[in-house]
């Protein structure tokens, strides 16, 4: 070793190599200490290509000599590092985690592709890895990882549909975190995740997929009490000052500020808000001209207000004359009855489903 060429350094490298790989289950702890020893002594001064070809020769080897697997681990060659990155079980976590925290990012996914990868090491490598190590990581079903390592992966999910669907297959993540995950999902990758599953995965994306659309109709519902009652109190201020006019109405409905045109709508129609957007939800479209006709709206404002309707229908030629034609007819006295009566009546079924809830047949 000491006076032999680089070619016959790499000859006796491969023999040893050779040697050892094919009795290596026999070898006891001394007898690979021999080969540990001579080996660092042969790949002190060699070239890359025989250090990568002796890292594919030991990487699998389960009792491969422990010093020389460290120095093939560290080398900043990656196609001299890789494979004992990859396979070697002569590598701790505390190795892995070192390694992850001091090079560059092929080392960090050669390390996530291995067949075992404990929760300490992901941290590290979600928290230092690029693009390509969360995708490794996230098809890697071997890797575990701690609840902040799925937030994690989740969190970078949000704009990768790919990696949301790798995700998504994993039957290991927590439930609340994968319900996260379909919540910032798009529609397109819950329907992927629904028709690429199996069964068993099918009724568990199936009940997350349930629980979450529940979360967010009250979500939903609940943002648009606010919304609503926000531009009721906005309104209302403006009307006490006199503010409140058919432009102002015109104006939310140009800007397609529904709540605010609504709430505007409702005080100068005298009808309560939430009669008024019944109203103007009804697929019946002559409806939506009592509330206008009650305020005193011209038919021009009427139709510009029709075209930025939540529920938004075209018209025909043949329909938009006929509804101009029954509005120019109703009377603002007749639209201001209408309405009283729909209200009234709207408030005697609120208070018979109360009195339903509280009657003995019914307990709250």
């Amino acid at each position: 070793m000491k006076s032999g060429s680089q070619d016959k350094r790499v000859e006796t490298l491969r023999r040893i190599t050779d040697l050892f790989a094919a009795e290596a289950e026999r070898f006891n702890d001394r007898e690979i200490d021999v080969f540990d020893g001579i080996l660092e002594h042969l790949i002190n001064k060699i070239e890359h290509r025989a250090l990568a070809e002796l890292s594919r020769r030991l990487g699998p080897i389960k009792n491969a000599p422990c010093n020389v697997v460290q120095r093939l681990a560290r080398d900043e060659d990656i196609a001299v590092a890789g494979p004992v990155l990859k396979q070697s079980t002569r590598l701790s976590d505390a190795d892995l985690i070192e390694i992850a925290n001091s090079r560059p990012q092929a080392h960090l996914l050669a390390i996530s592709g291995r067949a075992q990868i404990d929760t300490s090491v992901t941290d590290v490598l979600l928290q230092r890895g690029d693009n390509h190590v969360f995708h490794k990581l996230a098809e890697n079903e071997n890797a575990d990882f701690s609840d902040h390592g799925f937030a994690t992966l989740v969190k970078h999910s949000e704009s990768d549909e790919q990696l949301a669907e790798k995700i998504g297959f994993r039957r290991d993540v927590p439930l609340p975190i994968f319900r996260e995950l379909l919540r910032r999902a798009t529609k397109v990758v819950r329907l992927r995740l629904l028709g690429s599953a199996n069964p068993d995965a099918f009724d568990r994306i199936h009940s997350a997929l349930e629980a979450v659309s529940g979360d967010e109709q009250r979500e939903a519902s609940s943002q648009h009490d606010r919304d609503f009652a926000e531009a009721y109190e906005k309104a209302l201020a403006l009307h006490s000052n006199g503010e409140i006019s058919e432009s102002k109405i015109l104006e939310y409905a140009r800007m397609e500020r529904y709540a605010d045109m609504l709430a505007a709508l409702s005080l100068l129609s005298g009808a309560p808000m939430q009669l008024v957007e019944n109203i103007l939800q009804s697929k019946h479209r002559e409806a939506f001209l009592i509330p206008c006709k009650a305020a005193g709206l011209r038919w021009s404002t009427v139709c510009i207000m029709m075209t930025y309707r939540a529920n938004n229908v075209i018209l025909s030629g043949a329909q938009h004359d006929s509804l101009r034609t029954d509005y120019l007819k109703l009377s603002e006295t007749a639209a201001a009855r209408v309405l009283s009566i729909l209200a009234g009546s709207a408030s005697d079924s609120k208070e018979s489903r109360r009195r339903n809830e509280l009657s003995p047949a019914n307990p709250a």
